[in-house]
């Protein structure tokens, strides 16, 4: 077996089969972190960097394993300098997806089928640029393209405007980037800055805010305008699941002390947090929307990091310690049947406990693609089997890209589709199902169930 070939992450016969079936079809991308500004003006990349590692917080963390200057990383060494650094180290990071995400990207789309490394770094800086220069390398081009995507939600934030969703949209003649309401830092109360971005909700939306009740106003504004400008969905990160049964005086009180700046308790902010929630969800049940819930990733841990280059640089870590269950089950009971809703965890073992409560939970709530550290080919497998044998893999919510990477499109939805056909190419021929039903079941998966499942 070579590098990457026909045969890349499967091992059966069947599974090839299932892979030919799905490989080509359209990329259905409901969650990532896109800069839609960047694909509305549509500019050339300037450089392999750029393309390659500038946004990928993945590549990143990988560079300072192998002990690489942050100069080198997100310092101010020239771009070409970084690419040829990471050519150098490339080799040492084999076994890790990165390695493959970006030798993938490197062959399907450049045409370049020699490994990474040292000798030939400057080689594929140099032809990767001359094709960046050209026309069908910006960003729309490559979406529309050869990435083959249908449509991608991005990740935005209350007070986004959205002018460049609309401006993608009318250059390609389509949907094909929709909004995603992610109010985190409204229902963040705890925050560094909160109260300096409540004064940018009220500049945003024209009106004074000194309670909950108003930012509940605001937030019906923002959910109403999203909804105008076609999004499907909402999205919620959370260290831990937080629902509080709090009377809504509690809560307004908590927002002031907040406002005037005063130290909250950690059950205040619970209590703001769990209600702030379960209103963003209320809406979501009004209007059909998806309710996604990222959960347990504990935030910036290494100080040396954050406080040289500030937050959601790399740094962050699981806890397979947290309790999910009690809240979860709580959250789930008050929307059962009228709201759908896909769990993320961002820790394996976590991934048991969210399967048997989507299975409790029936058709509305699924459990969504395997997440951040997760996102391996040993992660995708473990989930797909775990669905598949506790759960059902017909509700499978849809892989989703959750990159700032645009070619995270090509590679990360191919490994996904990889590890997909091997599983279900292994149950065909250990007997588990027939290869018609695992075809079916594949390319619902893959492409069907994900429109279906979120409205787009």
């Amino acid at each position: 077996m070579a590098f990457l070939d026909l045969n890349y992450l499967i091992t059966n016969e069947t599974g090839r089969e299932l892979f030919e079936a799905i490989r080509d079809l359209p990329v259905v991308d409901p969650h990532n972190h896109a800069n839609v500004k960047e694909i509305a003006e549509n500019t050339n990349y300037k450089d392999a960097w750029q393309l390659f590692a500038a946004t990928d917080h993945y590549v990143w963390e990988m560079l300072r394993k192998r002990n690489v200057p942050e100069r080198l990383i997100t310092g101010d060494a020239a771009p070409r300098e970084k690419f040829l650094t990471m050519a150098k180290i490339f080799p040492e990071l084999a076994g890790n997806p990165v390695y493959e995400w970006i030798h993938l990207d490197l062959k399907n789309y450049f045409g370049i089928t020699e490994q990474l490394d040292e000798e030939s770094g400057e080689r594929i800086w140099n032809e990767v640029n001359a094709k960046l220069a050209t026309d069908a390398y910006r960003p729309q081009q490559l979406l529309t393209g050869p990435l083959n995507v249908e449509v991608m939600s991005s990740t935005d934030d209350l007070i986004d405007t959205l002018e460049y969703h609309k401006q993608v949209n009318e250059a390609v003649g389509r949907v094909l980037v929709r909004p995603t309401w992610r109010p985190d830092k409204a229902m963040k109360i705890f925050a560094p800055g909160w109260r300096e971005y409540i004064r940018q909700v009220e500049e945003r939306f024209s009106m004074k805010i000194e309670s909950f009740d108003d930012m509940l106003e605001a937030m019906g504004r923002s959910h109403a305008f999203f909804a105008e400008h076609g999004c499907r969905a909402s999205d919620h990160g959370l260290e831990y699941p937080v629902y509080a049964d709090c009377a809504f005086g509690n809560v307004n009180e908590t927002f002031r002390k907040a406002l005037d700046g005063k130290e909250l308790s950690q059950a205040e902010i619970d209590c703001y947090m769990g209600t702030f929630l379960a209103e963003a969800a209320a809406l979501n049940a009004e209007t059909g929307w998806v309710t996604q819930l990222h959960i347990g990733a504990v935030r910036d841990v290494r100080y040396s990091l954050y406080e040289s280059l500030g937050p959601d640089v790399g740094g962050d870590v699981s806890n397979h310690l947290l309790d999910f269950t009690p809240n979860l089950v709580r959250f789930l009971n008050r929307f059962d049947g009228r709201l759908k809703v896909v769990l993320y965890c961002m820790d394996a073992i976590h991934q048991m406990t969210l399967a048997t409560l989507t299975r409790a939970f029936g058709a509305n709530v699924s459990l969504g693609s395997a997440w951040w550290l997760n996102d391996t080919p040993i992660g995708m497998r473990r989930q797909l089997e775990y669905i598949g044998s506790i759960d059902v893999l017909s509700n499978f919510a849809g892989m989703v890209s959750d990159s700032r990477k645009l070619l995270s499109y090509g590679s990360r939805f191919e490994m996904f589709r990889r590890v997909l056909s091997d599983v279900l190419g292994g149950m065909v021929e250990r007997g588990q199902m027939p290869e018609k039903i695992a075809r079916e079941l594949a390319v619902r998966m893959a492409y069907t169930g994900v429109k279906s499942f979120w409205n787009l």
